[in-house]
């Protein structure tokens, strides 16, 4: 697919300067870039899921659960 962006001056010549050092077309290059962004990001729309679930959860432990794993535990001296 064939599209037209506008981008700063100096992201263009140092995309261009990375993809004449890398020995990659400018398509290359460019595909490259945005792929990894996308696959950056969709980790955070699940994060965001996650945190919004998660955040209203209470995340202690109740005191007798935490005698009972205190307990449980040998004393080790240091």
């Amino acid at each position: 697919m064939k599209l037209t962006v506008s981008i700063p001056d100096e992201v263009f010549e140092s995309a261009e300067s990375l993809g004449k050092r890398l020995g990659v077309s400018r398509s290359r290059l460019y595909t490259t870039a945005l792929a990894e962004f996308v696959a950056k990001n969709k980790g955070r729309k699940i994060t965001e899921r996650l945190n919004t679930v998660y955040g209203t959860e209470e995340s202690g432990l109740d005191p007798t659960t935490r005698r009972l794993q205190h307990r449980s535990v040998e004393r080790e001296s240091w």
